[in-house]
């Protein structure tokens, strides 16, 4: 799924470290870092459209196989994750009071 094709109500699930997430991410995005999925995967919705997110799709990639085969239907890797999203301008968020930056 590329940045345009997410849709506004769409639950981004940000799967990045706490320092990437804290330099720049969408606003309204939701963070579980990858290595926490397996012990908190109750925490992912099973009823909404869920797209994950990266830096670059890797590891988003790597969680969408994860919850599909553990019964998740409803999630979608971002394509070329938190890069391509500031590339295509979408909006970003930072939590350390800086302009907001993928890293």
């Amino acid at each position: 799924m590329t940045p345009a094709e997410v849709p506004s109500d769409a639950y981004l699930l940000d799967v990045r470290e706490p320092e990437e997430w804290a330099a720049g991410h969408a606003p309204g995005a939701h963070h579980l870092p990858m290595m926490e999925i397996p012990p908190r995967m109750a925490e992912v919705p099973d009823d909404v459209e869920v797209v994950v997110v990266c830096r670059s799709g890797g590891r988003s990639g790597q969680v969408v196989s994860y919850l599909l085969n553990n019964g998740w239907d409803n999630v979608r890797n971002l394509d070329g994750g938190m890069q391509m999203w500031a590339a295509a301008g979408r909006e970003m968020v930072s939590e350390n009071g800086q302009p907001a930056q993928v890293r």
